[in-house]
């Protein structure tokens, strides 16, 4: 009982904070830094294995784990083989071997049936050198992302949310809604009758699975062709369009569009009223969004309709801090999109990396 750290692994392979603890965890098993552990349940687990290598401090882990360690570490060496099991040909095969009645597992004795190429030591280190030197670079730029929306949101609220009395406003603002900013657009689903419509597409269509943790959304699952976008009830939004998940388990979630893309019934498009400040846009509705969940605190925060954006009160500032703000702010996002774009293209050269490894 001497480790007190307690984690799970989630799908992205790697350790986190579990979001709730088991009352016994005298019956978990300890991880050493080094060693790997991974979740031998399967089912309700989507399509990947949460499995990972253990590089920070020791921490517990539940029962249901599997917790093994390389041997010998001049024959193989760890990383090298975490890299291999970041595979999606692993994920694929772990699944397929993953075996139950009600709940599968993926056993330790299957996974010692897996079969690993195993190079020359030095081959393996300098491998495992290229993709890190390529994480360590997406890492930079994660943090550098970081940076830069929380200057923009300080921005905002510098300019927009501290110090403004709302009874007491400056020259040329005013009390109003929610729409007398922003218009409110809605989406549809293209017919799955017509299998051109996902055939080659190259028209992203946005669903709230396809929000992530930084502003901007690069790309989406699915997506249809010009031919089903005009066919459809799906519009077009611009670059730059701020999407919001109107109900389900994300209700509220933002993204801003990387690209013109197509949208879910799902959500809801933002667009500005006028003057054409998308920036402020996207801000405004992160404030407005935020100040909605804490209105629903001890109701149900599950759907959202076009009544609660025009009932909802705001600060309509004068169109000159606006614009001022937009001017400011449009620098930021265009440096947090290329940031984003870099991260992308460097991902895929790390999943080229992969793919390479079992050639």
């Amino acid at each position: 009982m001497k480790v007190k750290l307690s984690q799970g692994i989630c799908n992205a392979k790697y350790f986190q904070n579990p979001k709730q603890v088991a009352e016994n965890p005298e019956t978990h098993k300890v991880v050493r830094t080094g060693q790997f552990a991974y979740n031998r349940a399967t089912t309700r687990n989507g399509e990947k294995i949460s499995i990972a290598l253990k590089q920070g401090p020791d921490c517990t882990v539940s029962s249901a784990y599997q917790v093994f360690e390389v041997v010998d570490e001049n024959i193989l060496d760890p990383e090298y083989l975490m890299m291999w099991f970041r595979r999606p040909e692993f994920d694929r095969l772990a699944i397929f071997y993953s075996h139950g009645s009600a709940h599968e597992f993926f056993e330790w004795e299957s996974m010692c049936e897996v079969q690993v190429p195993v190079p020359d030591i030095k081959e393996q280190r300098n491998i495992v050198a290229e993709y890190k030197t390529l994480q360590t670079r997406i890492d930079t730029n994660k943090k550098l992302i970081a940076t830069l929306e929380q200057t923009a949101q300080t921005l905002y609220r510098h300019t927009f949310v501290n110090n403004i009395d709302p009874n007491n406003l400056p020259e040329g603002w005013r009390m109003g809604v929610f729409t007398d900013l922003v218009q409110i657009g809605g989406g549809g689903t293209p017919s799955t009758a017509i299998p051109e419509y996902w055939q080659n597409g190259k028209v992203p269509f946005y669903a709230p699975g396809d929000k992530t943790n930084e502003y901007y959304s690069l790309e989406t699952e699915k997506h249809i062709t010009q031919l089903g976008l005009s066919k459809c009830s799906s519009k077009l939004y611009p670059q730059n369009t701020t999407f919001v998940t109107a109900r389900g388990a994300t209700t509220g979630g933002i993204s801003l569009s990387a690209k013109p893309m197509a949208m879910n019934q799902t959500c809801f498009a933002l667009l500005p009223s006028e003057g054409g400040c998308v920036f402020y846009t996207h801000q405004f509705s992160l404030a407005t969004m935020e100040s909605l969940k804490t209105e629903a605190i001890g109701a149900t925060f599950e759907a959202l309709t076009t009544v609660d954006f025009q009932k909802k009160s705001v600060i309509v500032p004068s169109i000159d801090f606006i614009c001022k703000f937009e001017n400011k702010a449009e620098p930021l996002y265009k440096s947090i999109l290329l940031k984003q774009q870099e991260n992308q293209t460097l991902t895929q050269v790390q999943n080229l990396l992969l793919s390479k490894m079992g050639v």
